[in-house]
């Protein structure tokens, strides 16, 4: 895993499939099974994350070169 900074509150970030499918379930089961631990606000910012996520990895199939597989 890389993170480097490009500004002061905006990272970028290089990591495996695996590590990121491991954030983004992480991400989901708090998400999804949480109830009264986590502030409105956090889950707000949470479910925007995932929502994110969800629209760039649909993107990234839809880039794919023909004959490309995941």
């Amino acid at each position: 895993m890389r993170i480097g900074r490009s500004e002061a509150a905006v990272f970028q970030v290089t990591i495996g499939a695996y590590e990121l499918a491991a954030l983004v379930a992480a991400a989901r089961w708090v998400l999804e099974g949480v109830e009264g631990e986590l502030p409105p606000e956090a889950r707000d910012q949470l479910r925007e994350t995932l929502e994110s996520y969800d629209a760039e990895a649909r993107r990234l199939r839809m880039d794919q070169p023909p004959g490309f597989s995941t």
